[in-house]
């Protein structure tokens, strides 16, 4: 998942214009404002450098962004924000930076862009960091309305939330165009009764942006200079301004860890909605947690109490048991896994494999119909189709300063209770023995088992049996003959 895929609405005209962006279509520039130092987050990790199903909510914003194919973005960032910075480099490789020294309001965080702005023609969307859900349809939306009408200065997203609560308001005029933006302290008791609010995030016509930014003032309580201002300054200025209304959960801002849950559920609800769409059994979806880029094929059940990490894919009729883990791994078809199995990065698991209960694979190859059913560790292996692993065998990869592979070969059987001491191998078809530890290759359809002798003491256990229960018995009538009650001594152990 990219973005969450909410449709905004269009209160400006009742029919849609023609997407200008198809086409010759203007430039389209991205501020993106990253600035913010989240205190209240109480982090000493960037504010928009959190994560929601493992994606940075900066990288949200960019994704949205690089889907509507802009031509130029440029993040507002703060001197020391290195980390944000690469990753909107990687996100957009082109990614222009402005440093804002002083926080003094959004207004003045988008002043801070205006020397790295190269065009000042098309429209300039202006996004935060910390929103990270608007979808690349409701930026689409905006850029349209912004370009349907030569007059159009400004457009803003808005939204209804269901507790207005101390937003800002926005009053739509007879033309359906946005009068003004009214804050909440401002506001008249029938301005407080509208209940379309301001999300903050705006289209703004680029070869005005910043002379209305110009006209700014910081007379204010707080002395910020505001982005909203713009909004009074175009209409005094003879321009419209406009509205486009998105979904409550789509400009979501995040600004303390409880925002931060609840994005999770969000996100988490929309992936679960998404995969059982396409065709996947969640038994239970509430307690299935997805990363942002998990795939999964048709068919596919997933048990409760499933996670799945960063860059796992899974194929078709996979069964996925209860209290298994999945990172960096692919799953192929008809493989079962689990429950209470670990997989980790580099693992391939072939078609119709087996990954049974504890067992942790890492690094591994798991070729088709093989079986780990319990309890083992299998790292930086090869395990061969249809090969055999008993409970309690290990892959002894590390000698405290490097890895080594083990390979084990198609149709292997390995006994309980074996150590592979890598590097190693076991060729195809042969049989270990339980409870072997295996230094040395086996050849192909060969025995291996260490030299260990058992010894046979017959008749020893009807002997041992009857001397404890002669025990037993003397220890009863001396207690009986003492007046006191008999406590079998504690066997030494």
């Amino acid at each position: 998942m990219n973005n969450i895929g909410f449709m905004g609405k269009n209160h400006n005209h009742k029919k849609k214009s023609k997407d200008a962006s198809k086409g010759s279509s203007p430039q389209v520039t991205a501020i993106i404002l990253a600035a913010g130092k989240g205190t209240r987050m109480k982090s000493e990790i960037d504010k928009v450098m959190h994560k929601v199903a493992g994606k940075t909510l900066v990288r949200y914003v960019v994704d949205a962004v690089n889907a509507i194919v802009a031509d130029e973005v440029v993040a507002v960032i703060a001197p020391t924000m290195e980390a944000v910075r690469d990753e909107v480099l990687e996100a957009f490789p082109k990614a222009a930076f402005a440093r804002q020294k002083e926080r003094l309001g959004t207004g003045h965080a988008v002043i801070c862009a205006e020397t790295e702005v190269e065009s000042r023609k098309g429209v300039t969307l202006i996004l935060y960091g910390d929103t990270p859900f608007i979808s690349p349809d409701t930026l689409k939306e905006m850029l349209r309305t912004v370009r349907a009408n030569a007059k159009m200065a400004v457009c803003v997203l808005g939204f209804s939330p269901k507790h207005p609560s101390d937003y800002g308001r926005l009053i739509i005029d007879q033309q359906g165009n946005l009068a003004e933006i009214v804050e909440y302290k401002d506001a008249s008791d029938a301005e407080r009764k509208v209940r379309l609010c301001n999300s903050g995030v705006m289209a703004v016509r680029t070869e005005l942006l910043f002379d209305l930014l110009s006209k700014v003032n910081n007379k204010n309580a707080k002395g910020e200079y505001y982005l909203t201002d713009i909004v009074k300054i175009a209409r005094e200025n003879g321009y419209i301004c406009g509205v486009v209304e998105a979904h409550e959960a789509e400009v979501m801002g995040i600004n303390n860890r409880a925002n931060l849950a609840e994005a999770e559920k969000v996100v988490q609800r929309h992936l679960r909605e998404r995969a059982m769409e396409n065709g996947a059994t969640l038994i239970d979806p509430e307690t299935v947690f997805f990363h942002h880029d998990t795939k999964l094929g048709r068919d596919v059940t997933v048990h409760p109490f499933v996670v799945f990490g960063a860059g796992v894919e899974v194929a078709d009729g996979v069964n996925i048991r209860s209290f298994t883990h999945i990172e960096k791994a692919f799953i192929d078809d008809g493989a079962v896994l689990g429950p209470y199995a670990r997989i980790r990065p580099g693992s391939d698991i072939g078609k119709n494999a087996h990954i049974g209960n504890f067992v942790e694979i890492k690094k591994a190859r798991v070729e088709e119909g093989a079986k780990i059913n319990h309890l083992s560790y299998v790292g930086d292996a090869f395990v061969g189709a249809g090969a055999n692993i008993g409970a309690g065998t290990i892959t002894c990869n590390y000698d405290g300063y490097s890895k080594y592979n083990t390979y084990i070969g198609k149709g292997a059987f390995i006994g309980s209770d074996t150590a592979l001491i890598a590097p190693v191998k076991v060729g195809e078809g042969a049989i270990v023995g339980a409870g072997t530890t295996v230094f040395n290759d086996v050849p192909p359809h060969a025995l291996a088992i260490n030299e260990k002798k058992q010894k046979i003491v017959k008749e020893y256990a009807k002997k041992y049996r009857k001397d404890r229960a002669k025990k037993k018995a003397d220890l009863k009538k001396a207690a009986k003959k003492a007046g006191v009650k008999a406590k079998p001594k504690k066997a030494k152990r």
